[in-house]
């Protein structure tokens, strides 16, 4: 199935999907610099018909991870959402190790785990 996903690798279809959140226009981009070094960035969307406003993507550069910085923007997200009249936020990661920072992340803030089995099948 990985390869049904990824077919040129993950990193290029990771760098096309940052690129693809980086320019979508009704997607909200929020970085984090240090020392005008930008270390991080929070992508969301917000779906004002079911009132959710969705992290779509969050990175931290790992020379920068278990600093805080996550949790940082994933609260400014909140609060961008809150803001925006959102009443539901939503995050979806994946549940590999590489995924851990940001499952322990979401967790720390109080999102619920939602119980969803999603199966696939390669045809």
């Amino acid at each position: 199935m990985y390869h049904s996903f990824y077919p040129d690798g993950w990193r290029v279809s990771q760098l096309n999907a940052v690129e693809s959140v980086c320019t979508t226009a009704d997607m909200k981009v929020w970085v984090a610099i240090d020392s005008d070094s930008t270390v991080g960035f929070v992508a969301v969307k917000l779906h004002s018909e079911s009132s959710m406003g969705e992290i779509y993507m969050i990175a931290v550069d790992p020379d920068y991870q278990r600093l805080g910085i996550g949790a940082a923007l994933v609260e400014f997200a909140l609060n961008q959402m809150k803001a925006a009249g959102m009443s539901v936020a939503m995050a979806e990661t994946g549940g590999d190790p590489g995924h851990a920072p940001a499952r322990c992340t979401y967790e720390k803030l109080g999102f619920g785990l939602l119980p969803i089995a999603r199966y696939f099948k390669k045809l």
